[in-house]
């Protein structure tokens, strides 16, 4: 079932959560909410959900108008951050809860909701904790747990806001890569609220990037990060660093660097920044006559394949990051105090601010 969010607005008080927000996310489809803290994308989960009502602008389910009706009855499967499961109830009465309550003439009979729980602990491979209650599990059996009984009442959206949020980083990588091929399988229209960019380029489909209560730039993780449609998305979305200069005629100018700058056609000369990737930065010793910009290595660690270096320029304050393979820094023999020359090799222009 698709779901078709359209001119959403949400006020709380003064603040605007939500300005004119549309949206669809096709059936099958897992599609990431991505922002930072207060952009927006939990209060339009929560809309789709129907948790929270909208000032205007309607939510429609496979073409029908949702808007209005009680979040009862809008067969959504919601995962929480903190699991929100029953602690004096075995893992067993959580996932067999939402079924158990449903108006009598719904309910399945009691060997039906037994059938449907074990094939949902299969599901998310917990059948052997069914007896066990939720204190006796690790975070990350709880959130598949918590998983397990959204999808009890079988939803005809899945809705899951930050849930592996509160689980450290290798729980939270594993359960990504499962979650995906999870999803796979149920084929629902499912929508991952996240602040990660690692985790919403890793698992979604499309991801829908929020900035201040309006979408940035919503499409495939590989589009987002090699064509950002703004300076927010290319700053949000992994390291950048900023230099400032002047464009026209398709290229850049600063600090005796040109780049190609093709968004920049016009004939006069226009304030514009160059975004740059740590990794697209080449690295030199500063010799007589080198081009770049003259900087000094304050501080440098290696991590797997690769040198992430901080650099102090010389004619400012400003810092520039730089990634470059390991094995070249190794044989440049670079130590910190060292004064480099960093040439840009590759940057996306747009007009300053």
């Amino acid at each position: 079932m698709s779901i078709e969010v359209k001119n959403l607005s949400k006020y709380f008080g003064s603040f605007r959560a939500l300005d004119d927000v549309s949206l669809t996310i096709e059936t099958g489809e897992l599609v990431a909410l991505l922002g930072p803290s207060g952009c927006g994308k939990t209060t339009l989960l929560r809309i789709i959900a129907g948790l929270e009502s909208p000032d205007a602008g309607s939510v429609l389910f496979a073409g029908e108008d949702a808007t209005g009706v009680d979040v009862r009855h809008r067969q959504v499967g919601f995962v929480f951050q903190h699991y929100a499961l029953f602690h004096h109830m075995t893992v067993f009465e959580n996932v067999a809860f939402g079924l158990r309550v449903k108006p009598r003439a719904q309910r399945p009979s009691e060997e039906n909701i037994r059938a449907r729980v074990h094939e949902l602990l299969n599901l998310v491979q917990l059948d052997w904790l069914a007896e066990r209650h939720p204190s006796q599990l690790s975070g990350g059996q709880r959130q598949r747990i918590a998983l397990a009984r959204a999808l009890a009442v079988e939803p005809r959206v899945l809705l899951l806001d930050e849930p592996f949020g509160a689980l450290d980083a290798k729980v939270r990588k594993e359960l990504r890569r499962w979650l995906r091929r999870l999803h796979d399988d149920l084929h629902v229209a499912s929508v991952f609220v996240t602040h990660d960019q690692e985790e919403a380029l890793e698992v979604s489909d499309r991801v829908v990037l929020m900035n201040a209560g309006r979408i940035e730039q919503i499409g495939e993780p590989r589009e987002l990060w090699e064509h950002p449609a703004t300076p927010f998305v290319y700053d949000f979305l992994g390291d950048v660093n900023a230099f400032r200069g002047h464009a026209a005629r398709g290229l850049w100018h600063a600090d005796g660097v040109t780049l190609p700058a093709p968004e920049m056609t016009q004939d006069d000369k226009l304030h514009a920044v160059a975004y740059v990737r740590p990794h697209e930065i080449d690295l030199a010793r500063d010799k007589s006559g080198a081009s770049g910009i003259r900087v000094r290595l304050d501080h440098a660690y290696l991590a797997g394949p690769s040198a992430y270096l901080e650099l102090q320029r010389l004619d400012g304050d400003a810092l520039i990051e730089a990634q470059i393979p390991e094995t070249r820094y190794r044989e440049l023999g670079f130590k910190v105090g060292d004064v480099l020359v960093a040439s840009p090799l590759r940057a996306r222009v747009f007009a300053a601010a």
